[in-house]
């Protein structure tokens, strides 16, 4: 019920007033059954502006530290994402991984609407990266379409470190659906499901416009965050006078 009185009544109105987003190929997302919605993932924002401008409701997998923030504002977090439906998900290791994949799947074999960045983070920097496979493990799994979405102008809009939004104009895009059938049965194939996450990250691609980098985000954040590291201990800060 909060889902609905969220998105119809507080927080949907207000982001269509605010961004007035424009809205691109929504007659790609199916009126009915399951079916993956695989889009970019620029900005805090886009957990919020996408099922606001969706007919249907969508279940997100959502990372797991939004439900275990410490204090009053980690539990009012927590009690607001899971009020509106969102399933968290421990990104650390391969089990957190299959776990995933499982409350991915639970949606999915309720003829719903599932919601899932392919990075499997935010990206820093506004390019895009290269995508995990478990999207196309639940697409084969689930016999599910998916339709690509590209999110564009929420990284300008809130940028990671920004706490609220600036106002900018933002285009949802969403592309023809892919059918991964012709794979059925395949999803134990290391090759074929690295060959379905190229295909749905090509077609995000050239709906967003951005850089494509052909590694995974997660690594070049903990790259560059080790290499600031190593540039504070050779030139520390002096203190001031």
């Amino acid at each position: 019920m909060f889902y609905y009185v969220l998105k119809y009544v507080l927080l949907g109105p207000l982001l269509r007033l605010a961004f007035r987003p424009r809205i691109e190929g929504l007659e790609h997302v199916p009126s009915s059954g399951r079916a993956i919605v695989a889009g970019n993932h620029l900005s805090f924002a886009d957990h919020f502006l996408m099922p606001a401008i969706l007919k249907r409701r969508i279940t997100f997998l959502a990372k797991a530290e939004y439900f275990t923030g410490p204090g009053i504002k980690g539990r009012l977090t927590a009690a607001f994402f899971r009020s509106i439906g969102q399933i968290p998900v421990d990104r650390s290791g391969k089990e957190a991984g299959q776990a995933a994949i499982r409350e991915g799947l639970g949606v999915l074999s309720k003829d719903e609407l599932l919601g899932i960045y392919p990075e499997g983070t935010r990206s820093h920097d506004g390019r895009l990266y290269k995508g995990k496979v478990g999207v196309a493990v639940m697409a084969l799994r689930a016999q599910a379409p998916v339709i690509p979405c590209a999110m564009i102008g929420t990284f300008e809009a809130q940028p990671p470190g920004r706490k609220l939004p600036r106002i900018h104009p933002v285009v949802i895009r969403f592309g023809k659906p892919l059918d991964f059938s012709r794979y059925a049965g395949m999803e134990g194939e290391k090759a074929v499901l690295r060959a379905i996450t190229d295909e749905l990250m090509y077609a995000i691609l050239a709906l967003s416009e951005q850089e494509y980098v052909d590694r995974y985000a997660a690594d070049v954040k903990a790259e560059e965050a080790a290499e600031r590291a190593e540039a504070g201990r050779k030139f520390p800060r002096m203190p001031m006078s």
